[in-house]
């Protein structure tokens, strides 16, 4: 919707629901230490201030003002939003309970209904998750099972960019294809041809609803939910959500009846033997059809994207910096050589793992991370935060802390290393989120870049098409949920 729809519908909203000024700043006036924040307008709030496109660039500024700790109020939606690397540690992982739930969000709740592992409450979460982490595990992660599946994906994805031959193609669909077929190995236990024409389609479900997610029309949606019948994005989003789910149901469940409950091989099938098991015992249980068909799309949607978007980022990067480039080859050569790379390569190879996590620093994949909310009343760094409070742990501020990083600003794989070249971890690297509802996929996509990255620069020297220079490469990110880079071009010549 264009922005002047946007604003006529806006006017409209605060003509016609004059009651809501009782949501105005009641709250702001309470007795009880909350924490600062900038003043609100009634309806509104502090809508009127923000950046819809980036609103992290506005709340990266109201920290200056008001500190690490502050208030913000999206038309009647309070919020409290938490800067910079030892806030966000403090409350993530020093108070982890405290910070552990999800806020009711309108279009999340409308998507997720509750169900699944990204987007639930209360025990649904903690039950889904425990059950995920540990079939996860069980069904390969972390194991050679799985980095046989992603080397052998690796195989699959250098063979792909071969056939442009040095020309110039846009790798962001074949990389995500190929991320996509990891996540769908622990599923089910296949893989789809990249060219496949149903996967192409629901990658792009997936890549549009998340562009949507944080676009100023559903921002609008979040605060105005009863504005949804008017919203096109909220629609597109819905519909998205429908046709996502029926793939699923063709794709992921449609043998459900015939798995062999003594010899479960997938994900969905231990799944379905917990299933079994639950009904057995009562009549409420968590592990139900809908919570499956839910969690299948959190896990192929997260496990997809935000691995793919890294691997974007590294490609668009080794070409922006090709000395980077260059020496994460000559290691790659020294340690390696002509055979495949597997993961315990990356013990001794301190620049190519120092590049792969200065990779995901800088692209910054999730910058406002998704918002948790308080589980109980709680003090926090002198300010009263009740419990049930939507709260934002500003990643990109973390990953970007001037008391954390030389360089935090620009693309320095210096940022991993010590003076004697050996790679270092650093507490502030947050890139998967902290605490209780960090990335459940964690140690799954640090193997997936591992050999992904190794195995095409190995092969491959990326390379900006005829007539572009490095300089000309663009690094602002997409706007959405999540932020890719803009769409660009490369040529992998054979290195």
């Amino acid at each position: 919707m264009a922005w002047t729809g946007l604003l006529l519908l806006l006017l409209v909203f605060i003509l016609t629901a004059l009651f809501l000024f009782k949501m105005g700043s009641s709250q702001s006036n309470s007795s009880q230490n909350l924490p600062p924040g900038p003043r609100t307008i009634p309806i509104l709030g502090n809508l009127h201030i923000m950046d819809f496109k980036r609103p992290f660039k506005t709340m990266i500024k109201l920290s200056k003002e008001y500190g690490p700790v502050f208030r913000l109020q999206m038309g009647s939606q309070e919020m409290v939003v938490l800067t910079g690397y030892e806030t966000v540690k403090e409350a993530l992982v020093n108070q982890a309970k405290a910070f552990a739930e999800r806020p009711i969000v309108p279009i999340f709740e409308d998507y997720a209904k509750g169900f699944g592992i990204i987007f639930s409450h209360g025990e649904n979460w903690r039950q889904i998750r425990q059950f995920s982490i540990s079939a996860l595990r069980d069904y390969g992660m972390g194991k050679k099972i799985v980095e046989d599946k992603i080397s052998e994906e690796c195989s699959i994805l250098t063979k792909a960019f071969e056939i442009y031959e040095g020309k110039p193609f846009d790798p962001a669909t074949i990389l995500k294809a190929a991320a996509a077929n990891i996540i769908v190995f622990f599923l089910l236990g296949k893989r789809f041809e990249y060219e496949d024409a149903t996967l192409i389609r629901i990658l792009e479900l997936v890549e549009e609803n998340i562009h949507l997610a944080t676009s100023p029309a559903i921002l609008v949606y979040n605060v105005f939910p009863k504005l949804g019948f008017l919203l096109g994005a909220h629609r597109t989003v819905m519909n998205n959500r429908e046709k996502y789910h029926d793939f699923i149901e063709s794709t992921f469940l449609k043998d459900i009846k015939e798995f062999d409950e003594n010899n479960p091989r997938t994900f969905i099938d231990a799944f379905l033997v917990r299933q079994k098991q639950e009904n057995k015992k009562s009549t409420h249980s968590y592990f139900h059809n809908d919570n499956l068909k839910t969690l299948v799309d959190n896990l192929f949607g997260a496990g997809m994207e935000t691995t793919s978007n890294t691997l974007c980022w590294a490609t668009l990067l080794m070409m922006k910096y090709p000395e980077v480039q260059r020496k994460v080859q000559e290691e790659i050569a020294k340690e390696i050589g002509v055979r495949q790379p597997r993961t315990e390569d990356r013990f001794k190879m301190p620049y190519t793992n120092a590049v792969i996590h200065e990779i995901q620093r800088f692209a910054d994949i999730v910058p406002t991370n998704l918002p948790h909310a308080t589980t109980m009343d709680i003090t926090f760094k002198g300010f009263f935060i009740p419990k049930g409070m939507y709260i934002i742990p500003l990643l990109t501020s973390v990953l970007h802390d001037e008391s954390q990083w030389e360089k935090p600003h620009e693309f320095y794989p210096e940022h991993f290393l010590d003076s004697e070249g050996k790679f270092v971890k650093r507490d502030a690297f947050m890139a998967f989120s902290a605490g209780q509802r960090i990335c459940p996929g964690e140690d799954l996509a640090k193997m997936e870049l591992f050999l992904f990255f190794t195995n095409l620069l190995q092969r491959f020297t990326f390379q900006p098409p005829s007539g572009t220079s490095k300089d000309d490469l663009d690094l602002t990110p997409v706007l959405g949920l999540t932020t890719p880079p803009v769409p660009y071009k490369t040529c992998a010549v054979l290195s």
